[in-house]
């Protein structure tokens, strides 16, 4: 990727602000903003102003304080749809590859009622992903810093608003999507100093993942109120047997002390289950409907609701917050050969995906969030991983309202250069994992995390590194299990010793012996053999499969045919199905759908292992893949033997 724009040591440090510490987000709640009776919710999404900023140093906006006025009052600006990656709005080559600072601004009137009263409301401003380093002024003042391009961060405003004349909200966000040895995902910058060959201040972005390093502000900006005195946090887990099953849940209030903090269990037509009172207790449910997994039963992704009222007393005022979560019973548990969900054996079978598509890049898209899971429904598959970063809320919602599984995964992505593995690095991720879970710890669908994908395992420090992050992941969350995915050689990999699954990549026939689609009985079977020897723990085929062209055919199949995509599938399927007989407990095609990465010679406009294309047609690889994955869901479930794929989709 690269930018051909003036750099220096403008921009050398400028970047150190990637390396300050900013007012990030605390460890305080982070619950989805919801419309409740004590609650508002405004999404300013739309067209806001943007620009770029091409500078030498790409620190004109700092010098001259872009923030303290309208961004138009500045220089020029254009509009930019929000949510959406900013790279393919335009027709500008430069904004494509641009990496440095942007610069966003949106102008939004307040109801009145959101800056009055005694006490007056709590007004946060929240946005559910920036990619990659924000700051955030409103009316000029600065209000929050996040590092991070894939979860959510959110600011308290209402000092801010009410101090301001008249209700006029000015939002104004700096980003910057450059990424170092200690980002997440990790990447470096590179400064061609050959003048000879390159222009001046010419630098380019390096990176070790294969997709595009998309940017801008990609998932919805929010508005929200709540009382002063609320409910910040909410923590479940469930556990089930003999037919009662049990909440356990913790609620944290902030602003005051609560008079009285009540919950009520509701099932899915509005009938009351369970109460109980205080912010630490349990609730009992008798006969509970639990969450089952898509194809796994007749009523996949059953969610309760949780409704937790609170009432506390402020000055002379005394406020109720309402807050409803929705709730999945389930259980979890891995043993050395199966992976269990309400203690029956669950196979994964389904996808790696990405959040990309044509023109919004990364930015949130509710068509197509909705034809995905309809195809994902079509195929059959009951699963799918985050590759490589967490996905938006509003995709997680329909994990959890459908029944999909979901093994959740932090952007460590690329993690492959030594220094990716010091100190510096490790608390960052650290603080991603904190980050995750804080946001996906009471959803149904989340059954395992991932901490990373593919890193250099290999090295010593990663040792050190993984069994940190794993075990901080556990300390987190103990109700599931952690795991990273490894294309390392089974032998020379010090992360896996700490991992509850085995999930490894690997591309025989592609990658490894291109062409040879023979080859791919024995090494598959070795892989599998040697890993399950070594560790003893139930294995998941993480990714496998072939770029195919889609309408390129060749038969007998070559590389790049659609008919090379089938022989490679089918040559896996046939070794899978005799090792899930013993440890194999899942394969997750790579990927469900073609998605763009940077140029290189071997990347034709994107990666094309998809079964679907990047606008969602069917290749010859998804057919059979549905059939297989029907199949196998005929083969465990617990339905009548009659299922079809028409008979609980379409």
């Amino acid at each position: 990727m690269a930018a051909a724009a003036s750099a220096g040591s403008g921009l050398r440090s400028l970047l150190l602000l990637l390396f300050l510490p900013g007012l990030a987000a605390g460890p305080a709640g982070m619950l989805q903003p919801r419309d409740t009776p004590s609650r508002e919710r405004r999404e300013l999404g739309g067209l806001w102003s943007f620009r770029a900023d091409l500078s030498p140093g790409r620190d004109a906006g700092f010098a001259q304080r872009w923030y303290r006025r309208p961004l138009r009052q500045s220089g020029p600006v254009i509009d930019m749809p929000v949510p959406a990656s900013f790279n393919d709005i335009t027709q500008d080559p430069s904004l494509e590859n641009y990496i440095g600072w942007v610069w966003y601004e949106k102008e939004v009137l307040l109801p009145l009622r959101w800056l009055q009263g005694d006490p007056a409301p709590r007004l946060v401003l929240r946005f559910g992903s920036a990619h990659y380093y924000s700051i955030v002024w409103v009316n000029g003042v600065q209000v929050v810093e996040h590092e991070g391009g894939h979860l959510p961060f959110e600011a308290d405003i209402s000092s801010v608003v009410q101090g301001s004349p008249g209700t006029l909200c000015r939002i104004t966000v700096a980003l910057n999507n450059t990424l170092t040895p200690h980002t997440l995902p990790p990447g470096s910058i590179q400064y061609m100093t050959d003048k000879t060959r390159y222009p001046k201040n010419y630098f380019v972005q390096l990176i070790s993942f294969d997709f595009f390093n998309y940017a801008g502000i990609h998932r919805p900006v929010v508005l929200y109120t709540t009382p002063a005195a609320y409910i910040d946090d909410i923590s479940v887990t469930t556990t089930s047997s003999d037919n009662v099953a049990v909440v356990q849940y913790q609620v944290s209030v902030v602003g005051s002390t609560a008079n009285s903090l009540s919950l009520s269990l509701r099932d899915r037509e509005g009938k009351v289950v369970a109460t109980g009172d205080g912010p630490v207790g349990e609730l009992k449910v008798l006969s509970p409907n639990l969450w089952w997994p898509y194809l796994m039963h007749e009523n996949p992704g059953y969610l309760y609701s949780l409704e937790v009222k609170m009432q506390a007393q402020v000055g002379r005022a005394l406020l109720e917050d309402v807050y409803t979560l929705p709730v999945g019973i389930r259980t979890v548990h891995v043993t050395s050969t199966q992976f269990l969900i309400n203690g029956r054996p669950f196979y994964f079978h389904g996808v790696n995906k990405h959040e990309d598509a044509d023109i919004r890049g990364k930015g949130l898209d509710w068509p197509l969030i909705v034809k995905d899971f309809n195809l994902l429904r079509w195929l059959g598959a009951n699963s799918f991983r985050t590759s490589h970063y967490p996905y938006a809320e509003e995709i997680m919602d329909l994990c959890d309202a459908y029944g999909i599984v979901v093994i959740d995964e932090s952007p460590g992505v690329g993690i492959k250069l030594p220094e990716s593995f010091g100190n510096k690095s490790l608390q960052h991720h650290l603080a991603v994992m904190e980050e995750l879970i804080r946001r996906d710890k009471n959803r149904p669908s989340v059954v395992m995390w991932s901490v990373a994908n593919e890193p250099a395992s290999e090295l010593p420090s990663a040792a050190h590194y993984f069994k940190t992050v794993i075990a901080h992941t556990k300390a987190l969350d103990p109700s599931r299990p952690v795991t990273f995915v490894t294309n390392a050689n089974y032998a020379l990999d010090h992360g896996a010793p700490y991992v509850d699954v085995i999930c490894v990549n690997s591309y025989f026939s592609w990658y490894h012996d291109p062409g040879h689609l023979e080859v791919i009985p024995l090494q598959l079977t070795a892989q599998f053999e040697n890993w399950y020897k070594t560790y003893q723990k139930p294995i998941i085929q993480s990714e496998y499969g072939a770029d195919s062209v889609p309408g390129l055919h060749s038969d007998p199949p070559l590389m790049f045919s659609e008919e090379y995509q089938v022989a490679m599938l089918r040559e896996y399927h046939s070794v899978f199905d005799k090792k899930r007989k013993e440890y194999v407990i899942g394969e997750l095609i790579w990927n469900f759908a073609d998605f763009m990465t940077n140029q290189g010679i071997i990347r034709v406009l994107g990666n094309k292992k998809g079964i679907f294309t990047r606008q969602r047609q069917p290749k010859a690889a998804a057919f059979v893949l549905r059939d297989r994955y029907w199949k196998i869901a005929n083969e465990s479930s617990c339905l009548p033997p009659v299922i079809t794929s028409h008979s609980l989709f379409l």
